[in-house]
């Protein structure tokens, strides 16, 4: 049986709204172990009102509280899902809720979720709400995963870069002197999914495939990354908020005519220009560039982001460092969960532009 101290389960659920990813890791030794995955779907009427969520709506405080409670819902069932076989306790859910607002400079982010729900219906002690103490702080509240980055993939003396594409892109430079830089990049898979949803009905892009056959219209192109917030320096995070179907049809306004394959192969150099841009800004020579999140099975977009850094640096998913790319996340708040257990700091405040390290988290007890 595994040691009761060391287990904890990750749940996320990210920008792109299609489910809960979950993980069972352990943490001994100072080794990181995943042991377990499992992905839980949302149901169609809870990712309509995730999704309309995004954006100020009537009764939003009464609906979110009850897509909260069925979060909640498929939260557990991915627990369930996780727990040891062997009957090890698992000491914590770590879990991120879900992302509706995010305005730190406003001074606040907002992640549905009923922790205490959760709590009840596991009977596991619940870890949950880690961005708020990171803006409490000065900080931006995101990107959180570098810390962890940093601890499950860092190497001495390589510069490696890891790169989250989820409905969100972002950076980890890990420099390789123990220094961690990195911040959101911009649209990850959002607006890609947003476009051949409208035209296809698809929830995404199956590896490319639609984009591979359009071509690049530069002078969308350079519409697009007409956006300041490209520009804007860091630390700086980003989401829904910005980038939605209002930006895009604004944009579009601009460039009329486009057919809507080739937009979706210019969204998709969007993604991985400002991908490419950010590191090349960021951290100069790299080792090698790894890829985890939705966007790790987007073929076209990989050759892309190859392409855009040269040619000359190898773009590999986190596979290849032994973490599939989609429980990259997952883990990374399993992680958060067992230093908030432990007492320590998970924010970096150079990634995040806190005041300092802090302890992040509030605990739900079982």
């Amino acid at each position: 049986m595994n040691n009761p101290s060391s287990l904890y389960i990750g749940l996320m659920s990210g920008t792109s709204l299609d489910g809960v990813d979950g993980v069972l890791a352990e943490f001994a030794d100072g080794g990181i172990r995943t042991i377990g995955a499992a992905f839980v779907p949302f149901p169609p009427l809870l990712r309509a009102e995730l999704m309309a969520l995004q954006a100020a709506s009537e009764n939003e405080l009464e609906r979110e509280a009850r897509a909260a409670n069925g979060l909640a819902a498929s939260y557990a069932e991915c627990v369930e899902a996780l727990l040891p076989a062997d009957g090890g306790k698992v000491v914590a859910i770590a879990v991120h809720g879900q992302t509706i607002r995010h305005r730190p400079e406003l001074g606040f982010t907002r992640q549905t979720n009923n922790p205490a729900l959760l709590a009840e219906l596991t009977g596991i002690d619940v870890i949950a709400d880690f961005r708020s103490r990171d803006i409490a702080a000065g900080g931006q509240g995101a990107p959180l995963v570098p810390a962890f980055h940093e601890a499950a993939f860092g190497k001495p003396g390589t510069v490696r870069v890891v790169v989250n594409i989820g409905g969100i892109g972002n950076i980890s430079v890990l420099h390789g002197d123990g220094r961690v830089t990195g911040y959101d990049t911009g649209p990850g898979n959002v607006l890609m999914d947003l476009w051949i949803g409208r035209h296809q009905g698809k929830a995404y892009d199956e590896d490319g495939a639609w984009a591979a056959g359009g071509k690049v219209d530069q002078r969308l192109l350079d519409v697009l990354l007409d956006e300041p917030y490209f520009r804007q320096p860091a630390p700086k995070s980003t989401g829904r908020d910005l980038f939605h179907a209002e930006w895009l049809d604004a944009k579009l306004a601009q460039c009329p005519g486009v057919a809507p394959q080739d937009v979706q192969a210019t969204l998709t150099a969007l993604t991985a220009e400002t991908i490419a841009s950010a590191i090349e800004n960021e951290s100069g020579a790299v080792d090698a560039v790894y890829v985890c999140g939705g966007g790790a099975y987007n073929g076209t977009l990989l050759r892309e982001l190859h392409s855009r850094l040269g040619g000359k640096t190898t773009v590999e998913s986190t596979a290849a460092l032994g973490v599939a790319p989609n429980r990259v996340e997952a883990l990374a708040f399993a992680w958060l969960g067992y230093r908030f257990v432990q007492r320590l700091p998970g924010n970096l405040p150079a990634v995040t532009g806190a005041n300092g390290p802090r302890i992040l988290g509030a605990l739900y007890p079982a």
